[in-house]
């Protein structure tokens, strides 16, 4: 069953060729698709297009269909298009001709974009969820091992000392940005465009405020074109705000990966959360985090396939934009299943106490070293030069300890006010 079926067949590569993967995508738009279905039918009683009885007859038809979806029994044969197309096949067959009535005053076109604003609405905020959890979980760690220091690196180079504290409080305050762009994507998808049609509105008097607010949506895209001009914009913007989380994750098992390693020694992880070699007995590897690294950095590049796919396209639809939803719907199971081991991960990581013990370590202190003569009322360009020198000729004592202050810094990492901040942009 095509939605657009004029009685005319097709031609099987055609059909093959132009419904794609469709089917199995759209199994995740099924209760999106009930869900704009049912708003549609009780607009569509309200401003008297259909009758109230057939109204609730097309709800209960639905909600049946809503129920055979949650119990995992919705399939989409290939004799049909899509999930508007089954969806509405079923309604048919339920109720005859009250059936062929949902599709007044609607295009597959603003069907189809209702379904992934839902979706998407969904989506976000179950991510955002997730990063609400590590985001917790790395300010926890970050309290517990506060105390403990940690060379940073600049160029790969030990360069200053860091903490544990600081290091997992810093990937916690990132994760706030990575929420500020989920919220703007929510924005974007949290409008109705359901009432647009094809693109150009309808001759029927619809009320779309009343299926904005059955729908649950916070406002409505009012211009039509507008609307359809969504299609694309919302994906795209979604990709973005994935992408940084994907960034941030990606940059996160990177440092872990490294950490791990027994060059470095920083950290450990037990046995049941690494995997071994074919041959070399002794191999712990951090496979989990070098699969989260891989996966989110294959998302980051999502953003720039949705761009080039629509940066060319004109207004009004395009059957380009199905393709969207093949980069899009999986990158975000894989960005939830990602978000999910980290935490599962990361919770179980010990931290070596007694890094700096290694003196490789001692230079890590030569700031603080010139700090000190600066505070003594040494001039800064020769308190440079003082140490550097000590440096040079095996002088130089490490005082093997720090005394920041400003908020930020090891001694002050402000983890409270990184909480409030977390808590307004949630």
């Amino acid at each position: 069953m095509k939605l657009w079926d004029k009685g005319i067949p097709t031609d099987k590569k055609t059909d093959i060729f132009t419904v794609g993967n469709d089917r199995e995508l759209d199994l995740v738009l099924a209760k999106y698709d009930v869900i704009g279905s049912m708003a549609q039918a009780k607009m569509l009683a309200k401003t008297g297009l259909i009758t109230n009885d057939e109204a609730d007859s097309v709800v209960a038809a639905l909600q049946q269909i809503q129920a055979d979806i949650d119990a995992g029994n919705f399939i989409i044969e290939d004799t049909f298009e899509d999930v508007h197309s089954k969806v509405e096949y079923l309604l048919i067959e339920k109720l005859g001709d009250t059936g062929k009535k949902i599709h007044t005053a609607r295009s597959r076109n603003d069907q189809v974009l209702t379904d992934v604003h839902l979706y998407l609405k969904d989506e976000l905020n179950t991510i955002k969820a997730q990063v609400k959890e590590l985001f917790d979980l790395l300010m926890a760690l970050s309290e517990k091992y506060k105390n403990i220091l940690l060379p940073g690196y600049t160029h790969l180079q030990v360069a200053m000392p860091s903490s544990f504290g600081m290091w997992l409080s810093a990937y916690a305050e990132i994760l706030i940005d990575d929420v500020t762009l989920l919220n703007a994507a929510l924005v974007v998808a949290d409008q109705n465009p359901l009432g647009s049609a094809a693109g150009y509105g309808s001759s029927f008097p619809i009320d779309r405020t009343f299926t904005t607010k059955e729908m649950g949506f916070s406002t409505l895209k009012y211009n039509s074109v507008a609307a359809q001009m969504s299609r694309g914009k919302v994906e795209k913007t979604t990709a973005f705000a994935i992408a940084s989380v994907a960034g941030t994750l990606s940059k996160l098992a990177m440092d872990i990966t490294l950490y791990l390693s027994q060059n470095f020694n920083f950290i450990s992880l037990p046995q049941h959360l690494t995997t071994g070699s074919s041959i070399m007995p002794h191999k712990k590897n951090p496979d989990i985090f070098e699969l989260i690294r891989g996966k989110c950095n294959k998302i980051q590049a999502l953003p720039y396939e949705i761009t080039l796919i629509t940066n060319n396209l004109s207004s009004g639809y395009h059957r380009e934009f199905q393709l969207l939803k093949e980069g899009l719907f999986p990158a975000l199971q894989t960005l939830k299943s990602c978000l999910e081991m980290a935490h599962y991960s990361i919770k179980e990581i010990e931290v070596n106490e007694n890094i700096l013990d290694d003196k490789k370590y001692d230079y890590l202190f030569t700031v603080d070293a010139l700090n000190e003569l600066v505070a003594q009322g040494v001039p800064f360009r020769d308190a440079y030069k003082i140490v550097g020198e000590q440096v040079e000729n095996g002088t130089f004592v490490s005082p093997k300890a720090t005394k920041h202050t400003h908020e930020g810094s090891i001694n002050n990492l402000c983890l409270e006010e990184i909480r409030e901040k977390m808590e307004k942009a949630m």
